[in-house]
């Protein structure tokens, strides 16, 4: 089915930064180019990066709440609900908390590509609350359980699902109790290339937002106790503290330039991945760039490095198992040499996503025009995935 006549909407929950979620709103922008954009906040900077009408939230004019986006999750439900999408045929939500809260027409399809449930709000709740400012959790405890409420309530307005992992895919059945198709998030693979062995430093490397639940702690202190050679890209919350608990051996670069990244993902020994992550963008990216990755064996990552291949996996996310996992990539490196882990990388190329993402709308889109339900989805796997 053509939908180039197509009235479509696409949702993002807010544009602050390219992350990975910016990343696959990029490639829908691409795929639908005449299709407008909605976003709760949005930088001017990022505004650039897309040609699409852009259009936000009354949020977003309210000087000086951009800076605050974070904690001003109560006003999310509102703001969302005021957009006017009566005028759209389709309408593909990019979630990661509360896009697909969006009111549609009955006539409209909406298709949520998920990147995760609220992590704050349901599998990651008690991180987060370990780690809060006593003044943080009392807003947790005033606020969350409406949040949740709505959040269940909204999953309802959407059509069809589709996850960016089976991790994700999990989650959704577990909060929701609605089925999703998997299509993993796109990798700009022509970016990142491997080096010549005799390139290679003698340094360990870290790309990561720096907040708690990435676990950049075990990494510093692991590293502390090694003395071998870390360097981190990134910039967050934790940055002071881990700065604080940094040896002279490790290295933190702030934010790290598109520019400078592939030099220094191919000249790494291999990429350190301490966290949990619903998928995970960087494995990838090092792999691309034949670097191995050394991770926490749960999450995404399981789902784009192969264990003891491509990178090696420690089982228990504590200070010992990533010692014993640095220890064992040491004496024994890893099986797949640097072309295998570029052909593993190309597997989650741009122009493979963009193709599976594009016929799976065709086919959603088609679905719905003839009334075939959301539960039904589960059937159309073989088809969309041969």
């Amino acid at each position: 089915m053509d939908l180039e006549n197509l009235n479509i909407a696409l949702i993002h929950y807010w544009l602050q930064s390219i992350r990975g979620g910016e990343q696959v709103l990029l490639s829908l922008a691409d795929l639908y180019p005449k299709s407008d954009i909605f976003s709760l906040f949005a930088d001017p900077a990022i505004r650039t990066r897309f040609s699409n009408k852009i259009t936000t939230s009354g949020l977003d004019k309210i000087p000086g709440m951009r800076r605050l986006h974070r904690f001003l999750l109560p006003f999310y439900p509102a703001a969302l609900e005021q957009f006017d999408l009566s005028q759209y045929d389709l309408v593909i939500s990019s979630e990661s908390g509360p896009a697909k809260g969006v009111i549609t027409r009955p006539e409209t399809c909406h298709i949520c590509y998920c990147h995760s449930p609220m992590r704050y709000a349901w599998n990651m709740y008690h991180e987060y609350w370990r780690t809060a400012p006593p003044w943080t959790r009392l807003f947790m405890l005033m606020s969350m359980g409406s949040i949740r409420r709505w959040d269940l309530a909204t999953a309802s307005r959407v059509d069809y699902f589709l996850a960016n992992s089976q991790n994700v895919r999990r989650r959704i059945q577990k909060y929701y109790r609605r089925d999703a198709l998997v299509i993993h998030p796109p990798v700009n693979v022509d970016q990142f290339q491997p080096v010549p062995d005799g390139e290679r430093e003698d340094y360990y490397f870290i790309l990561s937002e720096l907040v708690p639940y990435k676990r950049l702690d075990l990494a510093v202190d692991v590293f502390n106790r090694s003395q071998r050679r870390l360097i981190v890209g990134g910039s967050g919350s934790e940055l002071n503290k881990l700065r604080q608990l940094a040896g002279p051996n490790i290295t933190f670069l702030g934010h790290v330039s598109q520019e400078r990244l592939p030099r220094l993902y191919a000249r790494a020994r291999a990429l350190i991945f301490p966290g949990e992550e619903d998928f995970g963008i960087t494995p990838l990216e090092a792999m691309a760039s034949g670097t191995p990755v050394i991770g926490y064996g749960r999450g995404g990552i399981t789902e784009t490095v192969i264990d003891g291949q491509t990178g090696i996996f420690f089982k228990e996310q504590s200070r010992a198992g990533l010692a014993q996992a640095l220890d064992q990539f040491e004496k024994e490196g890893v099986n797949g040499s640097v072309e295998d882990m570029r052909t593993r990388a190309m597997e989650f190329s741009l122009p493979r996503f963009q193709l599976k993402l594009s016929k799976t709308i065709e086919i959603l889109y088609s679905n719905y025009q003839n009334g075939i339900p959301h539960q039904d989805q589960n059937k159309l796997t073989e088809l969309i995935h041969p």
